[in-house]
């Protein structure tokens, strides 16, 4: 994988940063970004605690681990058709007309909490991966149209770390609301945020569409088999996302089997719980505002091969550190797992993991943006988000059955496991340099 350089002269990047955040050609994307993704964040986590601590469930890995594969089935279907629309039309009305769906999606939410409704809980998931998948072809491709090449490096860093800033809060509020908030304030504050999710999409600027005459193909899986095909001829940007890919599959797998092996192996609560996952999210956001200050204004993807085997070494440890573990007899509150060698070991597995996956996939993602053509540049988002999906739900979907009875691997060692396929991907990614 070669580095790409758009000039010569390295840029200051705290500068850039603080431009970005300030100026009404990207800010609103920031905040429409932030407030998608907590509110995502907010019924995952309600519905995983809910899971774990209320409702009793005896398989509960498994069902954790189903609501991820729940959550991102759409992007394989419907990432293709969300490129097809973002391509062919003004992406910021696209975004409004999203964001105005994600409401109703979000009263279902709060329907299912208030009964503690898993069926109901399940399909709003389903509903805001639908809106994810159509959201996440125009939110990376309208990017090059709102701030200049030499600023995709730190757009993209924000935009992660508005993500995962967004998880971080979003995953404080899902654990609250499992824990016993009452059920009023939380379908409130649902609410709240999803409609300050559609004010803040109304002030994203304007564009032009990329590709006016495009014909949207109604049959969702040619049109999906037929933007694999032409991207798959592109190798450069093939490598660099299914390196992308795979960052996502070993994120979400980490983060359906470290909340389980926390309960099992430590006896950590809901706040426990939460707090992790909670490092995870600030871990990535650092990772990400990392590559940026690295790039300095550059498409610059060194960084890469060598973040890649920090995520194994993070996740392999993991495992061999609650892999001897007996099963946990009674429940421990944060500052006792803190305190404890196992726990802190996992908390700073956890942070590395996510810095060192915020280094990783930031660079790769701005070099896809920057070497798409402009009039197919969603629909190249969608390719790569239809890849992400794929390798998410077929992660998850094997994780669960071997975490099932019938095969029966502990979680220790699935993540032990990941890490070691992780060496493998630090090899791929340094072959494709």
């Amino acid at each position: 994988m070669r580095e790409v350089e758009p000039h010569d002269q390295a840029l200051a990047p705290w500068p850039m940063l603080g431009r970005l955040l300030a100026s009404r050609r990207f800010a609103p994307l920031f905040w429409c970004q932030f407030f998608s993704v907590f509110n995502d964040n907010f019924v995952r986590n309600m519905l995983a605690m809910l899971i774990l601590f209320r409702l009793g469930e005896t398989e509960a890995g498994p069902l954790i681990t189903l609501a991820v594969g729940i959550f991102m089935l759409p992007s394989l279907l419907l990432s293709g058709a969300g490129g097809e629309m973002a391509d062919a039309q003004d992406k910021a009305r696209l975004a409004q007309r999203l964001k105005l769906a994600e409401i109703f999606v979000q009263a279902a939410a709060a329907t299912g909490l208030w009964f503690s409704s898993l069926p109901l809980l399940y399909a709003a998931l389903f509903g805001l991966g639908v809106i994810g998948s159509l959201f996440g072809p125009m939110k990376y491709g309208i990017l090059p149209d709102l701030i200049g090449k030499h600023e995709l490096v730190a757009g993209n860093a924000l935009v992660e770390a508005a993500t995962f800033i967004a998880i971080f809060l979003g995953l404080i509020a899902g654990g609250l609301s499992a824990g016993g908030r009452t059920p009023g304030g939380t379908v409130l504050q649902l609410m709240v945020i999803a409609l300050a999710c559609y004010g803040s999409s109304l002030f994203i600027p304007a564009t032009r569409p990329a590709a006016p005459h495009l014909r949207l193909n109604p049959n969702i899986f040619a049109s999906t088999a037929s933007l694999l095909r032409e991207f798959s001829h592109d190798g450069k940007l093939w490598s660099r996302s299914l390196a992308v890919s795979w960052f996502w599959m070993t994120g979400a797998i980490a983060l359906s089997l470290v909340p389980v092996v926390i309960r099992n192996k430590t006896g950590g609560g809901i706040v426990v719980e939460t707090a992790i996952s909670a490092l995870f999210a600030l871990g990535i956001g650092i990772g990400s505002i990392s590559a940026a200050i690295i790039a300095r204004g550059r498409i610059f993807l060194q960084p890469v091969p060598y973040a890649a085997i920090a995520m194994a070494g993070f996740l392999i440890d993991v495992g061999a550190a609650t892999w001897s573990l007996p099963m946990a007899e009674a429940e421990v509150d944060l500052p006792t797992f803190i305190n404890t060698a196992a726990g802190l070991r996992i908390a700073v597995d956890v942070v590395g993991l996510a810095c060192a996956g915020g280094l990783f996939v930031v660079p790769l993602f701005a070099a896809i943006q920057a070497d798409s053509a402009n009039e197919k540049r969603a629909r190249i988002i969608g390719a790569v988000n239809i890849l992400n999906a794929a390798f998410i739900v077929g992660g998850v979907l094997v994780t669960a059955a071997l975490q099932s009875r019938s095969v029966g691997l502990s979680e220790p060692a699935l993540l032990a496991g990941l890490g070691i396929l992780n060496l493998g991907a630090a090899a791929y990614v340094l072959r494709c340099r």
